[in-house]
């Protein structure tokens, strides 16, 4: 009996030979560059289309037929996503999309991931040029952060990645037992971290998945800037000491997502020192602030963190996904995560010579190539246009500001510090639960006619628009037409009575409008 292993390889070839690439390369690039064109023509208009528009239902069961067995060719699977998906974007890429904190990627960033895909490393620390490329990118990020150039980094998904790491190394650092060989169940006294209430919600995540649980982080409460009260940090700290807890960490913000507030990082850097905290710095986007020297002085003492979390695909526009995290203990950094492989073991030449150098720094093992979009990026355009970014966003929210400010119709809702604007429309007599109903209604409408993409959040039990600017495409006009249509899409609400107050307190109803 013959099976398949009897037979010579050439008899093999023809059946394997070219499964996945193309029969005719020529025409694989003709399609590729009609690829590139399409998308710097969608790129190059976006200005000209809604900023954002949902999915039909049509489209949407598109995406629920089974799995092909037979492939309909490169061309016509191209064609779907012309017709599918590329009409249909979350809007970040236009001018007006201001929601949440979502950076807008650049042309040359798309160019740079096809080049990434294309090269196709693992980036876990085995010879490739890419672990060069990502170590250049590490002390580019230190020098402009000015943080401490012997700090261990690692490039992650993003800022809550960044977070979780940064706290597991908190956690073992700052334990008073070997965590790594016994396990939380075994700590002498429960360890517990501070935060302000203001605090992104990864932070939360991470407790949960370093098994830390939720009652170990103490949210603390904020001033009227937002901030961490720092008076509060430090009663908690002695009353927790008091009760036989195990004080290990404190998580300062340098730009929290709901209003951009900055803690004060010197004097929490200060409390960490003397109280033998680990001191993580959430700078998400904020820590982008160090670009420009009018507000840098915003992010003093980010520079004297044990670890430091923030995204460049978010103020440095490069495409999602791109995340860091600093350890200023790079030894800290390692132990937390080396665990020696015998098939990671370097080797004195040839490909293996550093074995897992970055996998050792983190829970990934196979990571992409994200650094060759920074690197590129920053050759391409140099530090000082990422710093244009920032100020311009800066001026730009400010004057957001002053727009909602010199209007009786609107209500800022947070003090400006960087680049968020939190505010409301209001009408005189109506509650606070009034104003809310009217509010979230004129946040989906605003979003559903395609006007601008802002998020909204709840300060002090108040519903907010929160504009958030992390967009290098916007300009003054934009905020303009925005402010405008939030007032005329709020009037036509009032006055048709679409959304009437309930005079009562209790909620009021959204009417049915005929439309």
């Amino acid at each position: 009996m013959h099976t398949n292993t009897d037979r010579p390889a050439a008899a093999l070839t023809p059946q394997i030979h070219g499964l996945l690439d193309p029969d005719d390369w020529d025409e694989l690039r003709q399609l590729g560059h009609r690829m590139v064109d399409d998308v710097m023509s969608d790129l190059s208009t976006v200005r000209d289309r809604p900023a954002w528009r949902p999915v039909p239902e049509d489209v949407r069961a598109a995406f629920r037929t089974p799995a092909p067995e037979t492939g309909v060719g490169p061309a016509q699977a191209y064609d779907d996503f012309r017709d599918l998906v590329l009409p249909y974007p979350l809007g970040n890429t236009h001018p007006r999309f201001w929601g949440w904190v979502i950076g807008t990627g650049t042309p040359y960033g798309a160019l740079a991931e096809m080049l990434a895909a294309a090269f196709n490393p693992n980036v876990s620390g085995l010879r490739t040029a890419a672990v060069h490329v990502e170590e250049q990118v590490i002390a580019w990020m230190k020098e402009l952060l000015h943080f401490d150039e012997k700090a261990e980094g690692l490039l992650l998904s993003g800022g809550s990645m960044a977070n979780t790491l940064g706290l597991a190394v908190a956690v073992q650092a700052r334990a008073e037992f070997d965590v790594a060989r016994l396990g939380l169940s075994r700590a002498p006294h429960p360890m517990v971290l501070y935060a302000s209430r203001e605090t992104h919600y990864s932070v939360h995540k991470a407790v949960r998945l370093l098994g830390l649980g939720d009652e170990s982080l103490r949210l603390l409460p904020v001033d009227d800037q937002f901030r961490l009260e720092i008076p509060k940090l430090e009663a908690a700290i002695a009353a927790d000491r008091d009760q036989g807890y195990h004080p290990f960490a404190v998580v300062a913000n340098a730009g929290t997502v709901n209003t951009g507030a900055v803690d004060d990082l010197a004097t929490i850097a200060d409390v960490a020192e003397r109280e033998n905290l680990w001191m993580h710095v959430d700078g998400a986007f904020g820590a982008f602030a160090a670009l420009d020297p009018s507000v840098r002085h915003l992010v003093d003492g980010m520079e004297r963190a044990d670890s430091l979390a923030f995204d460049l695909h978010k103020w440095m526009c490069v495409p999602i996904e791109c995340g860091c995290l600093f350890v200023r203990d790079a030894e800290s950094h390692r132990r937390a995560f080396t665990i020696q492989a015998d098939y990671l073991t370097p080797l004195p030449r040839g490909t293996a010579v550093d074995g897992g150098r970055f996998g050792n720094l983190g829970p990934q093992l196979s990571r992409s190539f994200r650094a060759l979009k920074v690197w590129l990026s920053i050759k391409a355009h140099g530090s000082e246009a990422y710093a244009a970014v920032v100020r311009r966003n800066v001026a730009q929210a400010a004057y957001l500001s002053k727009l909602v400010d010199v209007c009786d119709e609107l209500e800022r809702l947070a003090p400006t510090l960087l680049n968020v604007v939190c505010f409301r429309y209001v009408v005189s007599g109506w509650t606070d639960a009034d104003l809310d109903e009217l509010n979230r209604e004129i946040t989906m409408r605003v979003q559903e006619e395609g006007i601008a993409v802002p998020s909204h959040t709840v300060l002090e039990g108040r519903f907010a628009i929160r504009v958030a600017i992390t967009n290098h495409r916007t300009r003054e006009d934009d905020l303009d037409l925005f402010v405008a249509e939030v007032r005329r899409i709020a009037r036509d609400l009032v006055q048709r009575g679409v959304i009437r107050p309930s005079h009562s307190g209790t909620k009021p109803c959204l009417q049915d409008s005929g439309e």
